[in-house]
């Protein structure tokens, strides 16, 4: 491992893809994993905040509401950050399994995880502080982009 550092080599080359290497069902499986490790990680945090919620009812704050959400362009971020990701580790889900068996439960599924998602961020946050039609246009953003990446890959054959 010294002798990595000292050569200026780079130490991760042998983690990387090797289409030689590896098989694309190892690959799509890696993938796979690391999407729903995702998708579970920012599902839990948009659902349960950073700072958790208010419990009382004083100075200004209902309870259940994101403690967080009163630094306003800092949970605004977090917010959008967050829901990107959990639309990208989506769209990835989707894409593998597509024509798998059960694909449509798995739609259904992640369809109704997003839901569940957007409700849960609606819930905690107080509505003067966030607007809201940004966060719905991030979630969209992993699906616009890659459908952009299509009709670009189609129209420049």
């Amino acid at each position: 491992m010294i002798n990595l550092l000292s050569t200026g080599k780079s130490w991760y080359k042998r983690f990387q893809y090797d289409e030689d290497v590896d098989k694309p069902g190892d690959v799509r499986n890696i993938m796979l994993i690391v999407a729903t490790l995702i998708a579970s990680v920012t599902f839990q945090a948009g659902v349960t905040p950073p700072g958790g919620v208010w419990q009382d009812e004083k100075d200004g704050h209902r309870a259940g509401q994101a403690i967080y959400a009163y630094q306003s362009n800092a949970y605004y971020v977090f917010l959008a950050a967050n829901t990107i990701a959990l639309s990208a580790s989506v769209l990835v889900i989707i894409s593998l399994t597509y024509r798998f068996p059960f694909h449509l439960e798995i739609i259904i599924a992640t369809i109704s995880m997003i839901v569940t998602y957007g409700s849960a961020i609606f819930a905690v946050t107080p509505n003067e502080l966030v607007k809201f039609r940004f966060i719905m246009f991030a979630a969209g953003v992993p699906f616009i982009i890659r459908g952009l990446i299509q009709l670009f890959n189609v129209v420049f054959r």
